[in-house]
């Protein structure tokens, strides 16, 4: 796989998309990158610049940090579960 390139560099040749001054076709070529790889940049920046609906990387990372607190408190919660049962067990009276 491909070494990605700066996000410093993806910015800028977006924003000489975003101006329009030639297709991004010729830009792309110009660059020396792909077509799709332009049109995935302009569309990851456009969800950045909240233009078009989608999830930024703050919001991934929120997200995924979410996610990973849910998963501890469930495990947490499994854990107090099942050292209930096994104590109401233990005072059970003798039978």
């Amino acid at each position: 796989m491909a070494k990605p390139y700066p996000k410093e560099f993806r910015d800028d040749v977006v924003a000489v998309a975003r101006k329009g001054q030639a297709p991004i076709a010729q830009i792309a070529k110009d660059i020396g990158i792909s077509e799709g790889s332009l049109t995935n940049w302009m569309k990851k920046a456009d969800i950045e610049d909240r233009n078009r609906p989608g999830l930024t990387d703050a919001d991934r990372a929120e997200l995924h940090e979410a996610k990973k607190r849910i998963r501890l408190l469930e495990q947490e919660n499994e854990v107090l579960r099942r050292a209930a049962a096994y104590l109401s067990q233990a005072n059970l009276p003798g039978e």
